[in-house]
């Protein structure tokens, strides 16, 4: 399919955060609905013809995010994309960021809070992941990701609908209330087997540790594996808290992440 390239007068940004247009909101669920039936590649290449320099994407260097890497490094390489370095993250998820970089030639930037763990757990007086997580994910994620995006008209992400009850609500290509830019989520519409079956088809590296029972990869002190059986792919994340989402994709904050 061939993407179509009309663009509004004036695309907001970060910095700007000015409020779009309905017009410009009506374009956006045009090429959304219009979409739904592309492929994550077309999708990637229709949010990189249409933003250029203006789109990132953020990386956890899940399943999902290594798949659109795969993708990026074919259709445009030259996109930013960065990863919110808490400080916390397992060796393993560092180690692939290398395997990424000498793969697909995308040096992931990594993007680290301004104190360090421990200047932010003495200034806390202890970790406070244990005590207050969503206020650790808020200093050491959300506000890092604000200094990723400055200046960017969009931003793409491996979210997929399937995952949990707030992804179900996500846009193929949207308005991000949060972080006052377009979200792109070339995966909405995608399965955990469609993403499976293509890395292992055309051989993308991933997390040795999603053979190993963790479905779902964050901060080490906030992941664990799960039980054989356990179908929800978020319950290894803040288990036994009712916390599923650090908050960068959830709609309970700041009107709509998705």
């Amino acid at each position: 399919m061939s993407p179509t390239t009309a663009t509004p007068a004036a695309t907001p940004t970060v910095e700007n955060a000015q409020q779009p247009s309905v017009e410009f909101l009506a374009e956006l669920a045009e090429h959304s609905a219009r979409l739904e039936s592309a492929t994550p590649d077309e999708i990637v290449a229709w949010g990189a013809e249409r933003f250029g320099n203006g789109l990132t994407m953020a990386t956890a260097f899940g399943p999902e995010g290594c798949l659109i890497l795969s993708i990026l490094a074919q259709v445009s390489p030259e996109t930013y994309v960065f990863n919110l370095d808490t400080g916390y993250q397992f060796q393993a998820t560092l180690d692939l960021r290398d395997r990424i970089a000498e793969r697909y030639g995308i040096e992931v930037e990594m993007l680290k809070p301004e104190l360090s763990v421990p200047e932010y757990e003495a200034l806390h007086g202890g970790a406070l992941y244990k005590s207050n997580p969503n206020q650790c994910c808020f200093d050491r994620k959300i506000r890092v990701l604000h200094r990723g995006l400055a200046g960017r008209t969009a931003w793409m992400s491996g979210i997929r609908r399937d995952q949990s009850a707030d992804r179900a609500q996500a846009a193929i290509v949207g308005w991000d209330k949060k972080f006052n830019l377009v979200k792109i989520s070339p995966l909405a519409n995608s399965t955990k087997k469609d993403v499976w079956t293509r890395i292992v088809k055309e051989n993308v590296p991933y997390n040795p540790m999603h053979d190993q029972g963790y479905p779902s990869i964050g901060c080490w002190p906030c992941t664990q594996a799960v039980m054989d059986g356990e179908t929800d792919e978020r319950a290894g994340r803040w288990s036994g808290t009712g916390k599923t989402e650090c908050g960068l994709h959830s709609v309970e904050q700041q009107g709509s992440g998705i």
